[in-house]
Protein backbone atom coordinates (compact mmCIF):
# COMPACT_ATOMS: atom_id res chain seq x y z
CA UNK A 1 0.00 0.00 0.00
CA UNK A 2 2.62 2.63 -1.42
CA UNK A 3 0.69 3.95 -3.73
CA UNK A 4 -1.57 6.60 -2.64
CA UNK A 5 -4.96 6.28 -3.49
CA UNK A 6 -8.41 7.14 -2.87
CA UNK A 7 -12.11 5.61 -3.40
CA UNK A 8 -12.30 6.99 -7.10
CA UNK A 9 -9.45 5.74 -8.64
CA UNK A 10 -10.82 1.65 -8.44
CA UNK A 11 -11.70 0.75 -12.04
CA UNK A 12 -15.30 1.70 -12.37
CA UNK A 13 -16.46 -1.67 -14.53
CA UNK A 14 -15.11 -3.96 -11.94
CA UNK A 15 -16.60 -2.12 -9.49
CA UNK A 16 -19.84 -2.31 -11.25
CA UNK A 17 -19.67 -5.83 -12.11
CA UNK A 18 -19.77 -6.59 -8.15
CA UNK A 19 -22.12 -4.43 -7.14
CA UNK A 20 -24.36 -5.98 -10.14
CA UNK A 21 -23.87 -9.61 -9.20
CA UNK A 22 -24.38 -9.14 -5.53
CA UNK A 23 -27.85 -6.90 -5.94
CA UNK A 24 -28.82 -9.71 -8.43
CA UNK A 25 -28.09 -12.58 -5.77
CA UNK A 26 -29.52 -10.88 -3.19
CA UNK A 27 -32.74 -8.99 -4.58
CA UNK A 28 -35.25 -11.74 -4.92
CA UNK A 29 -36.78 -12.04 -1.97
CA UNK A 30 -39.29 -9.79 -0.47
CA UNK A 31 -39.07 -10.19 3.19
CA UNK A 32 -35.47 -9.41 3.09
CA UNK A 33 -35.69 -6.26 1.09
CA UNK A 34 -34.82 -3.81 4.02
CA UNK A 35 -31.89 -5.66 4.42
CA UNK A 36 -30.08 -6.38 1.59
CA UNK A 37 -30.45 -2.75 0.70
CA UNK A 38 -28.73 -1.73 3.83
CA UNK A 39 -25.79 -4.27 2.58
CA UNK A 40 -26.01 -2.50 -1.19
CA UNK A 41 -25.17 0.83 0.94
CA UNK A 42 -22.36 -1.12 2.74
CA UNK A 43 -20.74 -2.12 -0.93
CA UNK A 44 -21.37 0.94 -2.60
CA UNK A 45 -18.00 1.84 -0.05
CA UNK A 46 -15.97 -0.87 -2.19
CA UNK A 47 -12.45 -0.58 -2.59
CA UNK A 48 -10.77 -2.69 -5.17
CA UNK A 49 -6.91 -3.15 -5.07
CA UNK A 50 -5.16 -3.83 -7.70
CA UNK A 51 -3.71 -7.28 -7.40
CA UNK A 52 -0.01 -8.48 -6.52
CA UNK A 53 1.66 -9.18 -9.48
CA UNK A 54 4.20 -12.15 -8.76
CA UNK A 55 7.38 -11.04 -7.22
CA UNK A 56 10.52 -11.25 -9.76
CA UNK A 57 13.02 -12.01 -7.11
CA UNK A 58 10.98 -14.98 -6.13
CA UNK A 59 10.64 -16.08 -9.91
CA UNK A 60 14.47 -15.52 -10.05
CA UNK A 61 15.40 -17.32 -6.70
CA UNK A 62 12.90 -20.45 -7.94
CA UNK A 63 14.96 -20.86 -11.00
CA UNK A 64 18.59 -20.67 -9.36
CA UNK A 65 17.48 -22.81 -6.35
CA UNK A 66 16.47 -25.00 -9.84
CA UNK A 67 19.64 -24.95 -11.28
CA UNK A 68 21.78 -25.81 -8.20
CA UNK A 69 19.61 -29.14 -7.71
CA UNK A 70 20.10 -30.13 -10.90
CA UNK A 71 23.96 -29.45 -11.82
CA UNK A 72 25.63 -29.07 -7.86
CA UNK A 73 26.57 -32.54 -6.36
CA UNK A 74 25.12 -32.02 -2.64
CA UNK A 75 23.81 -34.62 0.36
CA UNK A 76 20.62 -35.78 0.50
CA UNK A 77 20.12 -33.36 3.84
CA UNK A 78 21.21 -30.35 1.53
CA UNK A 79 18.95 -31.26 -1.67
CA UNK A 80 15.89 -31.94 1.37
CA UNK A 81 16.31 -27.96 2.22
CA UNK A 82 16.89 -26.93 -1.43
CA UNK A 83 13.28 -28.82 -2.07
CA UNK A 84 11.77 -27.14 1.09
CA UNK A 85 13.43 -23.83 0.32
CA UNK A 86 11.60 -24.08 -3.53
CA UNK A 87 8.57 -25.25 -2.04
CA UNK A 88 8.30 -22.30 -0.05
CA UNK A 89 8.48 -19.97 -2.90
CA UNK A 90 6.10 -22.02 -5.17
CA UNK A 91 3.54 -21.59 -2.05
CA UNK A 92 4.01 -17.91 -2.08
CA UNK A 93 3.36 -17.33 -6.03
CA UNK A 94 0.30 -19.56 -5.90
CA UNK A 95 1.62 -22.46 -7.36
CA UNK A 96 0.21 -25.05 -5.04
CA UNK A 97 1.01 -28.17 -6.72
CA UNK A 98 4.58 -27.79 -7.81
CA UNK A 99 4.83 -26.85 -4.00
CA UNK A 100 3.45 -30.12 -2.60
CA UNK A 101 5.88 -32.21 -4.94
CA UNK A 102 8.93 -30.44 -3.25
CA UNK A 103 7.51 -30.79 0.51
CA UNK A 104 6.73 -34.26 0.13
CA UNK A 105 10.26 -34.42 -1.78
CA UNK A 106 11.92 -32.77 1.21
CA UNK A 107 10.63 -35.13 3.65
CA UNK A 108 11.65 -38.40 1.54
CA UNK A 109 14.91 -37.16 1.71
CA UNK A 110 14.45 -35.72 5.74
CA UNK A 111 11.40 -37.44 7.50
CA UNK A 112 12.24 -34.55 10.46
CA UNK A 113 11.73 -31.49 8.26
CA UNK A 114 8.93 -30.27 10.75
CA UNK A 115 7.65 -26.95 8.60
CA UNK A 116 7.71 -29.22 5.28
CA UNK A 117 4.78 -31.14 7.65
CA UNK A 118 3.23 -27.75 8.68
CA UNK A 119 3.14 -26.68 4.71
CA UNK A 120 1.46 -30.58 3.54
CA UNK A 121 -0.89 -29.97 6.20
CA UNK A 122 -1.92 -26.20 5.29
CA UNK A 123 -2.06 -28.09 2.02
CA UNK A 124 -4.37 -30.60 2.56
CA UNK A 125 -6.90 -28.57 4.67
CA UNK A 126 -7.13 -26.69 1.34
CA UNK A 127 -8.39 -29.77 -0.73
CA UNK A 128 -9.74 -31.03 2.04
CA UNK A 129 -8.28 -33.79 2.82
CA UNK A 130 -8.73 -33.45 6.44
CA UNK A 131 -7.78 -36.86 7.61
CA UNK A 132 -4.18 -36.62 5.83
CA UNK A 133 -4.03 -32.62 7.14
CA UNK A 134 -4.83 -33.84 10.72
CA UNK A 135 -1.88 -36.53 10.84
CA UNK A 136 0.82 -33.84 9.16
CA UNK A 137 -0.04 -31.88 11.95
CA UNK A 138 0.01 -34.34 14.42
CA UNK A 139 3.50 -35.09 12.96
CA UNK A 140 4.50 -31.37 13.76
CA UNK A 141 3.67 -31.58 17.42
CA UNK A 142 5.24 -34.69 17.62
CA UNK A 143 8.59 -33.76 16.76
CA UNK A 144 8.33 -30.03 18.01
CA UNK A 145 5.41 -29.70 20.72
CA UNK A 146 5.49 -26.01 21.40
CA UNK A 147 5.42 -25.23 17.26
CA UNK A 148 2.77 -22.98 18.13
CA UNK A 149 1.38 -21.88 14.50
CA UNK A 150 0.91 -25.86 14.18
CA UNK A 151 -1.80 -25.58 16.84
CA UNK A 152 -3.47 -22.70 14.05
CA UNK A 153 -3.21 -24.36 11.07
CA UNK A 154 -4.45 -27.90 12.41
CA UNK A 155 -7.08 -25.70 14.77
CA UNK A 156 -8.28 -24.57 10.94
CA UNK A 157 -8.10 -27.95 9.56
CA UNK A 158 -10.57 -29.16 12.18
CA UNK A 159 -13.29 -25.98 11.66
CA UNK A 160 -13.27 -27.04 8.20
CA UNK A 161 -13.54 -30.37 8.80
CA UNK A 162 -16.61 -29.78 11.10
CA UNK A 163 -15.05 -30.45 14.20
CA UNK A 164 -15.42 -27.15 16.03
CA UNK A 165 -15.00 -28.35 19.73
CA UNK A 166 -11.53 -29.85 18.78
CA UNK A 167 -10.74 -26.52 16.62
CA UNK A 168 -11.88 -24.19 19.66
CA UNK A 169 -9.14 -26.27 22.08
CA UNK A 170 -6.07 -25.78 19.33
CA UNK A 171 -7.47 -22.57 18.92
CA UNK A 172 -7.00 -21.86 22.80
CA UNK A 173 -3.44 -22.90 22.97
CA UNK A 174 -2.59 -20.48 20.28
CA UNK A 175 -4.10 -17.61 21.73
CA UNK A 176 -2.93 -17.97 25.21
CA UNK A 177 0.91 -18.05 23.36
CA UNK A 178 0.00 -14.20 22.25
CA UNK A 179 -3.26 -13.25 23.89
CA UNK A 180 -3.16 -9.62 22.40
CA UNK A 181 -3.37 -10.79 18.84
CA UNK A 182 -6.44 -10.28 17.49
CA UNK A 183 -6.40 -12.80 14.55
CA UNK A 184 -5.98 -15.43 17.59
CA UNK A 185 -8.59 -14.24 19.31
CA UNK A 186 -10.89 -13.95 15.60
CA UNK A 187 -10.76 -17.76 14.84
CA UNK A 188 -11.34 -19.00 18.35
CA UNK A 189 -14.19 -16.77 18.26
CA UNK A 190 -15.52 -18.32 14.61
CA UNK A 191 -15.09 -21.82 16.02
CA UNK A 192 -16.46 -21.51 19.69
CA UNK A 193 -19.35 -19.82 17.45
CA UNK A 194 -20.46 -22.48 16.23
CA UNK A 195 -20.62 -24.45 19.72
CA UNK A 196 -22.23 -21.72 21.39
CA UNK A 197 -23.11 -18.09 19.71
CA UNK A 198 -23.60 -16.48 22.58
CA UNK A 199 -21.23 -17.48 24.90
CA UNK A 200 -18.67 -16.98 21.80
CA UNK A 201 -19.81 -13.28 21.67
CA UNK A 202 -19.37 -12.57 25.50
CA UNK A 203 -15.72 -14.64 25.19
CA UNK A 204 -14.93 -12.09 22.71
CA UNK A 205 -16.16 -8.87 24.27
CA UNK A 206 -13.91 -9.96 27.05
CA UNK A 207 -10.82 -10.76 25.46
CA UNK A 208 -10.79 -8.02 23.18
CA UNK A 209 -10.03 -5.62 26.03
CA UNK A 210 -6.33 -6.97 25.47
CA UNK A 211 -6.34 -6.16 22.05
CA UNK A 212 -4.80 -2.19 21.58
CA UNK A 213 -6.87 0.17 19.76
CA UNK A 214 -4.33 1.37 17.30
CA UNK A 215 -4.36 -2.29 15.50
CA UNK A 216 -6.52 -1.93 12.54
CA UNK A 217 -7.90 -5.31 12.75
CA UNK A 218 -9.67 -4.71 16.28
CA UNK A 219 -12.41 -3.07 13.88
CA UNK A 220 -12.84 -6.66 12.82
CA UNK A 221 -13.68 -7.74 16.65
CA UNK A 222 -15.97 -4.44 16.33
CA UNK A 223 -18.03 -5.45 13.43
CA UNK A 224 -18.52 -9.18 15.17
CA UNK A 225 -19.72 -7.74 18.58
CA UNK A 226 -22.33 -5.70 16.31
CA UNK A 227 -20.44 -2.26 17.53
CA UNK A 228 -20.03 -1.35 13.90
CA UNK A 229 -21.82 -1.61 10.72
CA UNK A 230 -20.87 -3.22 7.65
CA UNK A 231 -20.21 0.23 6.03
CA UNK A 232 -18.25 1.70 8.99
CA UNK A 233 -16.04 -1.16 8.47
CA UNK A 234 -15.65 -0.95 4.71
CA UNK A 235 -15.16 3.00 5.29
CA UNK A 236 -11.98 2.18 7.56
CA UNK A 237 -10.54 -0.42 5.37
CA UNK A 238 -8.29 2.41 3.63
CA UNK A 239 -7.51 4.60 6.88
CA UNK A 240 -3.58 4.99 7.24
CA UNK A 241 -2.42 2.70 4.38
CA UNK A 242 -0.20 4.35 2.36
CA UNK A 243 1.40 1.69 -0.57
CA UNK A 244 -0.49 -0.60 -3.00
CA UNK A 245 0.76 -3.48 -1.15
CA UNK A 246 -0.55 -2.94 2.27
CA UNK A 247 -3.91 -1.58 0.81
CA UNK A 248 -4.16 -5.78 -1.15
CA UNK A 249 -3.04 -6.79 2.75
CA UNK A 250 -6.07 -5.05 4.46
CA UNK A 251 -8.34 -5.92 1.66
CA UNK A 252 -7.52 -9.85 1.45
CA UNK A 253 -8.02 -9.78 5.54
CA UNK A 254 -10.89 -7.48 5.59
CA UNK A 255 -13.24 -8.84 2.76
CA UNK A 256 -12.56 -12.56 3.86
CA UNK A 257 -13.61 -11.41 7.60
CA UNK A 258 -16.81 -9.55 5.82
CA UNK A 259 -17.20 -12.79 3.69
CA UNK A 260 -17.69 -14.72 7.25
CA UNK A 261 -19.68 -11.80 8.69
CA UNK A 262 -22.12 -11.82 6.18
CA UNK A 263 -21.82 -15.86 5.86
CA UNK A 264 -22.83 -16.32 9.78
CA UNK A 265 -25.97 -13.66 9.17
CA UNK A 266 -27.20 -15.78 6.58
CA UNK A 267 -26.42 -13.08 3.03
CA UNK A 268 -24.75 -15.70 1.08
CA UNK A 269 -24.82 -13.61 -1.51
CA UNK A 270 -22.88 -10.95 -0.16
CA UNK A 271 -20.56 -13.57 1.18
CA UNK A 272 -19.52 -15.31 -1.93
CA UNK A 273 -18.80 -11.71 -3.36
CA UNK A 274 -16.46 -11.16 -0.69
CA UNK A 275 -14.67 -14.21 -0.62
CA UNK A 276 -13.91 -14.09 -4.29
CA UNK A 277 -12.60 -10.05 -3.57
CA UNK A 278 -10.18 -11.57 -1.19
CA UNK A 279 -9.04 -14.23 -3.65
CA UNK A 280 -8.60 -11.37 -6.17
CA UNK A 281 -6.30 -9.39 -4.22
CA UNK A 282 -3.45 -12.53 -5.30
CA UNK A 283 -1.83 -12.30 -1.08
CA UNK A 284 -0.96 -16.03 -1.51
CA UNK A 285 0.54 -16.49 1.70
CA UNK A 286 -2.28 -15.08 4.06
CA UNK A 287 -4.25 -17.58 5.69
CA UNK A 288 -7.11 -15.29 4.48
CA UNK A 289 -6.40 -15.90 0.93
CA UNK A 290 -5.91 -19.55 1.49
CA UNK A 291 -9.46 -20.29 3.30
CA UNK A 292 -11.17 -17.86 0.89
CA UNK A 293 -11.60 -20.54 -1.88
CA UNK A 294 -12.18 -23.44 0.60
CA UNK A 295 -14.95 -21.44 1.61
CA UNK A 296 -16.54 -21.03 -1.74
CA UNK A 297 -15.44 -24.65 -2.92
CA UNK A 298 -17.73 -25.67 0.67
CA UNK A 299 -20.31 -23.43 0.04
CA UNK A 300 -20.89 -24.74 -3.38
CA UNK A 301 -20.44 -28.79 -2.01
CA UNK A 302 -23.58 -27.60 0.97
CA UNK A 303 -25.48 -25.69 -2.14
CA UNK A 304 -26.49 -22.83 0.51
CA UNK A 305 -28.86 -20.25 -0.82
CA UNK A 306 -27.99 -16.99 -1.87
CA UNK A 307 -31.06 -15.35 0.10
CA UNK A 308 -30.99 -14.57 3.54
CA UNK A 309 -32.42 -16.91 6.31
Amino acid sequence: MNLLFSTGSCKPIMLLLVLCLTLLTQGCVSQGKLINNAHSSALNQLVIAEPLAINIKSEIAIARLSEVMNRVKITDEQRAQLHYDRGVLYDSVGLRSLARLDFSRALQLKPDLIDAYNFLGIHFTQLKEFSQAYEKFDSVLELAPDHEYAHLNRGIALYYGDRPELAAQDFNDFHHKQSDDPYRLLWLYLAEAELDAISAKQNLQQRAKLVNESTWAKQIIYLYLGQISPEQFISELTHNVQSNKALTDRLCEGYFYLGKYNQRKGYYGAAVNFFKLSLSTNVYEFVEHRYARLELDLMRTKKVTTTPQ
